[in-house]
C-alpha cells in the first residue's frame, strides 16, 4: 500500500489491491481527510491545544502507514502508528471537563482506521497491541468523571474494524503469495529474455563488423590467390583488429582502431584491455580515456602501448603506459575524469 514502488520491496497486500501511484494517493487523502473530519469534533470538547495535538498525531500516523514503501513497515514506524491512537486519545481525555456530557471518543474511529492499514501493511500483532491500548484507554475514561459510562461502547469500534481486516487479510495471504511466485517468475523470464535478446544484438554486431572488414581478404584466401606482402601485413593488423574486439570492446572506436592499426603498421606493439570499469562512468569520461589512449598511439613510433580499463571500484578508471628506447610515460585518467601523467 505504499505509494512508490522501489524495486526492492516485497509483494505486499498493496500491490494485491492496486493501492500504489495515484491510487495510493488518492487513499491516502481519503483517509487523511477521514482522520481530520474525526478529530475536528475534538475541539468543541476540549482545549484546543490538546485536540491539536491529538490531530497532528493522528494524522501523521496516517500518512506514515501509507508512504512508507517497505513492506511490512518497519517496527519503530508501526509502533508509532499504534502508539498513536492511545496517547491523542489519552490527551483528548485528559483534557475533558470534569462532569462532561460527552457520549464518544471521538479518536476510537480514526485510530481503527489506522490500525486496519497497519493489518494490511503486515504488522498484525502490533496493530492489536494498539487495539488493546486504545480500548483500555476509553475504559478507564469511562470510569471517570469526565466521560459518559456509555462511551466505553467506542472502544469496540477499533476491535470490530481491525478484526475484519485481519480476516481478510488472512483469507488474501495465499493469493498473495502465489501472486508474489508468479511476479517473481515474470521477472525472471523478463530478465532471461533480455540477456538472450542483448547477446543476439551483440552477435549480430560482431557478425556484421567481422563481414564487413575481414570478407575480403576471405574471398581471395578461398579463392587460393597468392597474397602480397602488402596483404599478408593487412591480414596481420587485421587480425589485431579482431583481437581488440574481443579483449576490450568498450575501446573499440573508429578513432582508437584507426590510431591502432597506424601504430602498429608503423612496428608499435599495441595491448587493449577491458576490464569492465567503464560500467557506470558518463559518457565524457570514457571519450577522455579514448582520447589519451589516440593521442598515445598516434606519437608512439617504436616499443610498445598498453591501454587497459581497469576493474570496478578503482579510483584509477584507466592507464595508458607507452614504452620506448628512449621513452617511458604512464598516463592515468580516474572515475572523475583526470588526467595525469608520470
Amino acid at each position: 500500500m505504499a505509494l512508490t514502488d522501489p524495486a526492492d520491496t516485497r509483494f505486499g497486500l498493496g500491490d494485491l489491491l492496486g493501492l500504489r501511484g495515484a491510487a495510493g494517493w488518492l487513499f491516502l487523502i481519503i483517509l487523511e481527510v477521514t482522520i481530520a473530519l474525526y478529530m475536528i469534533k475534538n475541539f468543541a470538547e476540549v482545549s484546543p491545544w490538546a485536540a491539536l495535538a491529538g490531530l497532528i498525531l493522528m494524522l501523521a500516523a496516517g500518512a506514515l502507514v501509507m508512504v512508507v514503501p517497505v513492506d511490512p513497515l518497519p517496527i519503530p514506524v508501526a509502533v508509532f502508528a499504534a502508539a498513536a491512537g492511545p496517547v491523542s486519545a489519552t490527551l483528548i481525555v485528559a483534557s475533558m471537563p470534569l462532569g462532561g456530557h460527552s457520549d464518544s471518543v471521538w479518536t476510537a474511529y480514526p485510530t481503527s482506521y489506522v490500525l486496519s492499514v497497519l493489518v494490511l501493511r503486515g504488522r498484525v500483532r502490533i496493530a492489536w497491541v494498539g487495539v488493546a491500548a486504545i480500548a483500555l484507554v476509553v475504559a478507564l475514561a469511562g470510569l471517570g468523571p469526565q466521560l459518559e459510562s456509555r462511551a466505553v461502547v467506542g472502544s469496540i469500534v477499533p476491535v470490530g474494524t481491525v478484526a475484519a481486516i485481519s480476516v481478510f487479510a488472512a483469507i488474501m495471504r495465499p493469493m498473495q503469495r502465489s501472486l508474489r511466485l508468479l511476479r517473481e517468475e515474470a521477472m525472471l523470464r523478463a530478465a532471461a529474455e533480455a540477456t538472450m535478446s542483448a547477446a543476439e544484438t551483440e552477435r549480430t554486431q560482431q557478425l556484421a563488423r567481422l563481414d564487413r572488414v575481414a570478407r575480403p581478404i576471405l574471398e581471395r584466401i578461398a579463392d587460393g590467390a597468392e597474397l602480397t606482402a602488402v596483404e599478408r601485413e593487412e591480414c596481420r593488423l587485421l587480425e589485431a583488429e579482431l583481437r581488440d574486439g574481443l579483449r576490450a570492446p568498450q575501446l573499440v572506436t573508429d578513432e582508437l582502431s584507426g590510431a591502432a592499426r597506424g601504430a602498429r603498421s608503423r612496428g608499435v606493439e599495441v595491448v587493449l584491455l577491458d576490464d569492465g570499469g567503464f560500467a557506470g562512468v558518463p559518457e565524457w569520461v570514457r571519450k577522455r580515456v579514448i582520447d589519451a589512449a589516440t593521442r598515445e598511439l598516434d606519437a608512439a613510433n617504436a616499443g610498445r602501448v598498453t591501454v587497459r580499463v581497469l576493474p570496478l571500484g578503482r579510483r584509477v578508471l584507466a592507464t595508458v603506459l607507452a614504452t620506448a628506447p628512449d621513452y617511458d610515460q604512464r598516463t592515468e585518467i580516474d572515475t572523475d575524469g583526470r588526467v595525469s601523467v608520470a
